[in-house]
């Protein structure tokens, strides 16, 4: 079969939620400046005639395409799974994980590893944080056995009709987080196979992201003390979880700016406020002369009338972007979130929409002008690593908030990105770079 059969095949073969890959809505050519490159140039289904002159002008005004490494894999490169496994990851965290709608005490997880018949082996991981992710580590635990099974019983297929299956049996938002972790180990694998590492796979536009670091919902005393930890390391921009008790939440924001005069932060809600809370903290912070750099999720996820309402106060009266994460679980939401001029930014969260899934919504957020940021649930270096890989190669992301394995305990991954403060670095190493001691977690 030639390239132009393989490709109607494989577009014939994809559904919307992962129509990055080879949908009729995306164009396909080749960068001339290098051959093992492709650039996407996606034209939006039409949802309404509003929603179409929007990205029309967008498209023809201001995005540019970004150019992948995916095309030989995509089309030509075939995937034949000799093994694939997975098993649950639990690491312990140096203190509780407290959030507007959840605690976290320890990470569990799930780890995949698929070896290829060429003996390149791929690692991904599986992020199950409760009440955020719609699998529990059971649940994930068993939808990931049967993609196992599927993977070691699926004949050679190209990667992207392989990719296209993966899909097809863990379909949905409901089963997004397995979703992206046997996407990983497959993505993974096959970079290994060709000896790239992922961050030059997803475009090389850099090798090096700078996150910001997380401070839980905590006592003021215990914020201040976080952040002059945080201030010692390097790190610029801290990100606030809110939502619980508004007065406390800014307590905890005058400490820390008391201990860390010099940082930006974000707000970060979870869903926990209602929309009149969300513009009353705004409200406060500004009499008190504290401007958040973003502020993500101020409202239910659902609350798409809130959404728009702070958001439109936050911009207009504060300069302050919005960014919607749970409220952004699906390409029918960036549709959504740009027809109604909701926010200014788009958390992208592979556990939310899995790897394909999220590169669609990039390219579709980007060319309707949005900003967008990157982060992840509560994540080793496995799944934080390859989220880190994607940002660093892309280039395209205004935040990066990808410092959960900082709050571990234990690291259970060994090599991968090198961690100067708030620096990831990655290597030349081929694909991930990093790797579990498989016999350690049975």
């Amino acid at each position: 079969m030639d390239s132009s059969g393989l490709k109607l095949q494989l577009q014939m073969k994809s559904s919307l939620s992962h129509s990055f890959l080879c949908s009729p809505d995306t164009l396909f050519t080749n960068n001339s400046k290098n051959s093992n490159s492709i650039t996407f140039t996606n034209r939006f289904t039409k949802k309404s005639t509003h929603f179409s002159t929007i990205m029309a002008s967008y498209t023809t005004s201001t995005a540019k395409p970004i150019a992948y490494g995916f095309k030989t894999l995509l089309e030509t490169f075939t995937v034949d799974v000799h093994r694939a496994e997975n098993r649950p990851l639990n690491v312990p965290l140096i203190a509780p994980f407290t959030i507007a709608s959840s605690k976290l005490d320890k990470v569990e997880n799930v780890a995949i590893r698929v070896e290829l018949s060429n003996g390149a082996v791929g690692w991904g991981e599986t992020p199950i944080l409760p009440f955020v992710t719609a699998e529990d580590q059971h649940t994930a635990m068993v939808k990931a056995s049967e993609a196992c099974e599927f993977l070691l019983k699926c004949p050679a297929l190209t990667l992207g009709s392989m990719l296209t299956e993966i899909g097809d049996i863990l379909p949905g938002h409901q089963f997004a987080s397995v979703r992206a972790g046997v996407e990983m180990a497959v993505i993974d694998a096959v970079a290994s196979s060709i000896r790239v590492p992922l961050w030059r796979l997803f475009g090389g536009a850099s090798n090096t992201i700078t996150t910001d670091i997380t401070i839980p919902i905590v006592s003021s005393a215990e914020a201040a003390e976080l952040a002059s930890k945080y201030y010692k390391q390097g790190f610029k921009t801290l990100k606030l979880k809110v939502g619980k008790n508004l007065n406390a939440d800014i307590e905890v924001l005058q400490a820390i700016r008391v201990a860390h005069p010099e940082c930006q932060f974000i707000l970060d809600a979870n869903e926990g406020y209602n929309s009149n809370e969300a513009v009353e903290v705004l409200e406060k912070l500004h009499e008190l002369g504290l401007t958040p750099v973003l502020f993500e999720q101020p409202v239910h996820r659902d609350d798409w009338d809130g959404l728009g309402y702070v958001s439109s106060i936050a911009r207009e009266k504060y300069g302050v972007s919005v960014a919607a994460d749970e409220s952004c679980r699906s390409l029918v939401d960036v549709y959504r979130i740009v027809e109604g001029n909701l926010v200014d930014v788009i958390n992208i969260k592979l556990a939310k929409v899995g790897v394909i899934g999220a590169l669609d919504i990039i390219e579709k957020a980007r060319a309707a002008g949005l900003d967008l940021m990157i982060g992840g649930m509560v994540e080793t270096r496995l799944a934080m690593g390859f989220a880190g890989h994607l940002a660093a190669g892309l280039g395209c992301f205004k935040f990066i908030d990808l410092d959960t394995p900082l709050l571990l305990s234990e690291d259970p991954v060994l090599e991968g990105y090198q961690v100067s403060g708030a620096t990831y670095t990655f290597t030349n190493a081929r694909g991930h770079g990093g790797f579990l001691h498989w016999d350690n977690l049975a």
